[in-house]
């Protein structure tokens, strides 16, 4: 294994999820509101990294700001719903691939890694995600965390 892959897969990271959305696709109508879309944000020592599903593309950017910025606080005032951090699992061998559609839902289970949830809507990820033994973790981010 290559020295920067490995210090790369050894990084401390962690992992956001943020839960949103308008309907602004016809197809999207029929899930929850507020839970429509979802996308993941990496936070590493260097900086954040988002990761956004869109109909059609997946945009990955590197954002221009300090690595101490309250990504994850910014989001919940713009009114989305966050949860995390989740610190992402390791790659898990199979002999088959996933037969699951790549929509968000697929793309936040994927940063998560092995150990995610199964789910197929937003709404099924955040309640799968924020869910220990019949209790809401935590870890729902609110307005005056920091």
């Amino acid at each position: 294994m290559r020295p920067g892959l490995r210090a790369a897969r050894e990084a401390g990271q962690e992992v956001w999820i943020a839960f949103g959305g308008d309907a602004d696709q016809p197809w999207l109508r029929p899930l929850r509101r507020g839970f429509r879309h979802c996308f993941a944000a990496l936070r590493d020592e260097a900086g954040w990294t988002v990761l956004e599903p869109l109909s059609g593309r997946l945009v990955v950017m590197r954002l221009a700001v300090p690595a101490g910025f309250d990504l994850p606080g910014f989001y919940v005032r713009a009114g989305l719903v966050v949860a995390g951090p989740f610190e992402p699992g390791p790659p898990l061998a199979t002999r088959l691939p996933g037969l699951l559609p790549m929509n968000c839902v697929g793309l936040c289970r994927a940063v998560l890694g092995a150990g995610a949830p199964f789910a197929l809507t937003p709404w099924g990820l955040f309640r799968r995600l924020t869910k220990i033994r019949g209790e809401y973790r935590k870890k729902v981010l609110t307005a005056a965390a920091g």
